[in-house]
């Protein structure tokens, strides 16, 4: 807002306009609504990064895999399949979808894509079989990895323990996905915030990815040439955030300076 207010006084051909976003934690519908009514011809997302350009983030795709049993009274086994016990299957082939990521395709940046169980849900009470067991997974993605891609591994997986495993059923559903991010290196916004933030920290920034996601994919997918770039500090999403005004006040330098030039 402090370098808006300035390059107000530039005199500037090009404009400069914040949004300040709704629900950036989860579905960043906040974004999707601006996208939806703006566009630009370059964006700088100021997350904070320590003063260092954020050129790539990974991704993420949300699945429930439901896996299916039979309700039965715990002493008639002979009616009964336990869906949590069948689960189990899964669980350990997702440890070994994890393995093999990890001896997969790698990103410069990011490394390669990860997978992990988040919750898991299931049962009635200790006297019954239970009927279904869902578990949900989030699969971290990185650039060239998409949605369809996790779903057709996922269905790969879940289909091979059908064939092997006795009485494994199981229904696959889809939730919120989002796309990783990976910036235009060599687009004026890039070089020119790096440019400045040299002039100002009086060293390069030094070059990183993040494993977690921000509002510069949905930016990149409206067409918006975009970097991450932000203040120094710590402690995000616990208790006690923080940042540096020394970090603040360089931020607001460099950003001033990449605006006046690439809007001129």
């Amino acid at each position: 807002m402090v370098v808006t207010a300035r390059a107000a006084t530039l005199d500037l051909p090009g404009d400069v306009m914040v949004a300040c976003v709704a629900d950036e934690e989860h579905s960043s519908h906040g974004t999707e609504e601006v996208l939806a009514h703006f566009t630009a011809d370059a964006g700088i997302v100021t997350e904070p990064s320590h003063l260092e350009l954020t050129l790539a983030h990974k991704g993420f795709a949300w699945f429930d895999v439901v896996i299916e049993g039979r309700a039965a009274h715990g002493s008639r086994p002979d009616l009964g399949i336990d869906a949590i016990a069948q689960a189990g299957h899964f669980l350990v082939a997702i440890d070994d979808w994890m393995a093999r990521l990890g001896q997969g395709r790698r990103h410069p940046l990011l490394g390669s894509g990860t997978v992990h169980a988040s919750m898991i849900r299931g049962g009635e009470e200790a006297s019954s079989y239970p009927a279904e067991c869902r578990i949900t997974i989030e699969r971290r993605t990185i650039p060239g990895e998409t949605g369809d891609m996790v779903e057709t591994e996922l269905a790969e997986i879940l289909d091979r323990l059908a064939a092997m495993v006795p009485d494994f059923s199981y229904r696959l559903e889809r939730g919120l996905v989002r796309a990783p991010f990976e910036a235009e290196r060599d687009h004026p916004i890039v070089t020119i915030l790096s440019k400045h933030a040299t002039a100002v920290l009086g060293g390069t920034p030094v070059v990183r990815g993040e494993p977690f996601w921000t509002d510069c994919a949905l930016m990149q997918a409206a067409g918006i040439p975009v970097l991450m770039f932000g203040a120094d500090g710590g402690g995000a999403h616990a208790a006690t955030e923080w940042t540096t005004i020394e970090s603040v006040q360089s931020l607001v330098a460099i950003l001033e300076a990449t605006v006046a030039e690439f809007c001129s």
